[in-house]
């Protein structure tokens, strides 16, 4: 960082008003997530990570890119391998990453559950015969089909859903990603999600993770509270600090040709947050909770993880 340490001007370690800036010290790595590069089939204006067809801010892994940090991450003690886009099933080396993933650890991959996914399910099929189990995450917005497909292009929404019963039927584990609110009745909105749920063939009780509204990368909104120490102590105890996604876990990316650690998934349009070239490096580095997604973890207890 080009920031000097000792300045109460730092803003990296100092908010705007001088105060000591809210952190969070890594303990242990349980989660190694991937970004698979920002390219997707799918052009969602709201993406937090900018994805759109051919897209290339953050690159395509390739499964030799990705096998050390694998490696590294067993070695430090990980319990679990999870995968981010863009559409992880856009990348051509994602089946070798995930079956090499998966003779070791239990996987999570986030997916739109449209085509690039159904038209490999069947190579996706064989990884049940895995050691460890693979779960799917799929992004549904809205419980009503004509909101969800606004966005995501008509008839996006029944397709994703039948992808989520064919994964289901094959035996996988899966869930569902969707947009909160601001006003919103939380428990009214998962209601609306079970029904489609029964209709649709899968588990009424399969899970939720619901997520606040992120913004698009490089977005610097005003008015978002920054954390201090002070906050962090008094409106969080030891275990919910310990449930920041950065205090357990980290993100690999590949940017400019480089593979690269960030803090966590959520941060990885902001360089201060690259903490080096390998799981070791970045593990030591304390995470300053200056972004503004920061905030939407602090608030929300938000989380890419389940």
């Amino acid at each position: 960082m080009a920031y000097a340490l000792d300045s109460s001007t730092d803003p990296w370690r100092f908010t705007s008003g001088g105060a000591p800036r809210g952190y969070i010290q890594p303990q242990s790595l349980s989660e190694l997530w991937f970004h698979t590069g920002t390219a997707c089939n799918l052009r969602c204006p709201f993406c937090l990570e900018g994805s759109k067809p051919g897209d290339g801010r953050l690159e395509q892994i390739s499964f030799a890119e990705a096998k050390p940090f694998i490696d590294e991450a067993l070695e430090l003690g990980v319990e679990q391998f999870s995968f981010t886009g863009g559409e992880p099933f856009v990348n051509k080396d994602i089946l070798e990453i995930l079956a090499y993933a998966l003779e070791r650890r239990p996987v999570l991959v986030l997916t739109n559950g449209t085509r690039p996914l159904r038209t490999r399910l069947g190579r996706v099929a064989a990884l049940r015969g895995a050691p460890h189990p693979l779960r799917f995450r799929i992004s549904f917005d809205y419980p009503d089909a004509a909101r969800h497909d606004v966005n995501r292009g008509e008839g996006n929404f029944a397709y994703a859903m039948e992808t989520m019963r064919l994964l289901h039927e094959a035996g996988f584990g899966i869930s569902v990603a969707r947009q909160m609110t601001g006003d919103e009745d939380g428990e009214a909105v998962d209601a609306a999600y079970r029904v489609c749920f029964v209709h649709m063939g899968v588990p009424e009780d399969t899970h939720i993770v619901a997520f606040p509204d992120f913004l698009t990368p490089g977005a610097h909104p005003d008015g978002v509270p920054e954390i201090t120490e002070q906050c962090m102590t008094a409106h969080q105890d030891e275990a919910s600090r310990g449930a920041f996604m950065c205090a357990f876990s980290k993100m690999v990316v590949k940017r400019e040709g480089r593979m690269r650690v960030y803090a966590c998934t959520l941060v990885d349009d902001d360089p201060d947050y690259d903490f080096g070239g390998s799981l070791g490096e970045a593990m030591a580095a304390r995470v300053m909770l200056r972004h503004h997604r920061c905030y939407s973890c602090f608030s929300c207890g938000a989380s890419c993880s389940e």
